[in-house]
């Protein structure tokens, strides 16, 4: 089974080409599901769907075509399904702090959840093995890299915390009764956690492994738009998810630099699309002209799937590996850069604004460090066995 996950900054086009995306592997033949986790649930607009069904089918997927399915999740649904026991906890304990019921029920939706419960509906696919296809349609990409780390945050806890925690609170919960008025949390409550991370054993192999899971980023030729995908590629490079595709949606096509008022937004866009090249490279760069109209609707969405991947298949791994990589030695740190090609003569290493470029006769590469190492500066630079390795050393004061 493939996973393929489309991320980027809200307002790019990441729910119109995730559901495009997923139409056209149904077109190809692929049994495909194609998920929303954006709390901004627009997916089932996207495939013209009315919204009586989407409200009958309660978070459930609904039927496009005997290949294609779609579903929206929706967070009150699977909290009932899945969270019982904690959500019933945290809607007590912030409603004995004297906050309206509403309130405290809304509260007690605690940021995370809806990445979590997403993660339960990957390793169900995965593992019941129904549908060829798996397309995640992610929230903003704050939320996407939240959704990527949870399973090596939940796994460090159930290892290092929940066995400690519960079993302090078997001992202390009798005598915290006879005291305080404030809820502690019974063994339904940490029976209910374990459960559901049994239910998430094995999601972080199936994120990480590059032959099943894709991240496609999303983006617009736009400056801002630029440095967040810049920021999210990063990330998903150091939690070990493959990006395999970056797509630029909404490109003005040549023929608007014939007319004055859009003429300096295609000089500006052709500039973005020349730089995104060059800051992503070697993964490969889908360019999306903007439409004449906006994409609802089946026909809609198969043009779209053909400007973006041509005759190419998107259920294919478009690139595999990482395009650079971060390792410490000890108290020592590098850049591994990918670069075959590349050899020292006229080679350039500079660093500013938090990140590094290489620049090598016409190749120019940025890598933006992590906070971390963002005060730290380019100290040497060697080519080794296809790679351009830099070492990193602290900021002189």
């Amino acid at each position: 089974m493939r996973v393929i996950l489309f991320s980027g900054k809200g307002g790019v086009g990441k729910t119109t080409i995730s559901a495009s995306t997923a139409y056209r592997l149904s077109q190809l033949g692929y049994k495909t599901i194609v998920v929303s986790l954006d709390p901004a649930h627009s997916l089932g607009d996207a495939f013209d769907i009315p919204e009586s069904e989407k409200i009958e089918a309660k978070g459930l997927p609904i039927k496009i075509n005997d290949k294609l399915y779609i579903q929206e999740i929706d967070i009150q649904e699977e909290i009932d399904r899945y969270w019982g026991d904690v959500y019933r906890f945290l809607e007590l304990l912030f409603n004995t702090t004297g906050l309206d019921k509403v309130l405290s029920e809304e509260l007690a939706i605690l940021p995370g959840m809806e990445e979590v419960t997403s993660l339960l509906y990957v390793n169900k696919y995965y593992k019941e093995g129904e549908f060829d296809t798996l397309v995640l349609d992610l929230p903003p990409t704050g939320e996407s890299l939240r959704f990527v780390s949870m399973p090596t945050v939940l796994k460090w806890y159930m290892k290092k915390v929940f066995n400690v925690e519960r079993t302090i609170f078997r001992v202390a919960r009798p005598v915290a009764r006879r005291i305080t008025d404030v809820p502690i949390p019974d063994d339904s409550y940490f029976q209910a956690l374990e459960n559901f991370y049994e239910k998430l054993k094995g999601v972080d192999e199936i994120l990480i492994d590059p032959e099943t899971t894709s991240v496609r980023l999303v983006a617009n030729p736009e400056k801002m738009v630029i440095k967040e995908s810049q920021r999210a590629f990063l990330y998903f490079n150091l939690f070990g998810v493959n990006v395999d595709a970056v797509i630029v949606n909404k490109v003005l096509p040549p023929q608007a630099e014939t007319c004055d008022k859009f003429h300096k937004w295609v000089w500006t866009q052709k500039k973005y699309l020349e730089e995104m090249s060059a800051l992503f490279s070697p993964v490969p760069l889908f360019s999306v002209p903007l439409l004449e109209d906006e994409v609802v609707g089946l026909e809609r969405l198969s043009i779209l799937a053909n400007l973006i991947y041509g005759d190419a298949d998107p259920y294919q791994v478009l690139f595999k590996g990482k395009p650079y990589e971060f390792v410490q030695e000890e108290d020592r740190y590098f850049v591994k850069l990918r670069a075959p090609f590349l050899t020292k003569e006229g080679l350039s290493v500079l660093k500013a604004d938090g990140e590094i470029t290489v620049r090598w006769r016409n190749f120019k590469s940025h890598i933006v460090l992590p906070r971390k190492l963002r005060n730290y500066d380019p100290a040497s630079a060697k080519v080794e066995k296809g790679y351009l390795i830099i070492e990193l050393l602290p900021e002189e004061k």
